[in-house]
């Protein structure tokens, strides 16, 4: 395979891993290493007294497996009521992704 053509498949396939995370507000994404927290959906101030999370695990844009949902995230954390969803986002390389789903409530 030609340099040129390995640069190709390197650009294509950071075009399709780009738009893999949507949400309300996605920050800017790195090619090589991204790290971030953000919003998952519009909330107020109050974020109660407990916290859950939930992930999504994915392994050389292969195989993908977990429980993102704001319902596991409650559950882990215990949560009846739940008053902020915010999320976090970890991509290396795009070899190893993970996309947790951050509830907070009571």
């Amino acid at each position: 395979m030609s340099k040129t053509a390995a640069l190709l498949a390197v650009f294509l396939l950071t075009l399709g891993v780009g738009g893999c995370v949507a949400a309300p507000v996605v920050p800017p994404l790195g090619m090589v290493y991204s790290d971030f927290d953000a919003p998952l959906g519009l909330g107020g101030g109050e974020v109660g007294s407990r916290r859950g999370e939930s992930s999504v695990v994915a392994v050389l844009g292969l195989v993908s497996t977990g429980d993102a949902s704001v319902r596991g995230a409650a559950r882990a954390g215990g949560i009846t009521e739940v008053k902020r969803v915010d999320y976090e986002f970890y991509n290396f390389l795009g070899l190893y992704q993970r996309f947790t789903t951050v509830v907070y409530g009571d």
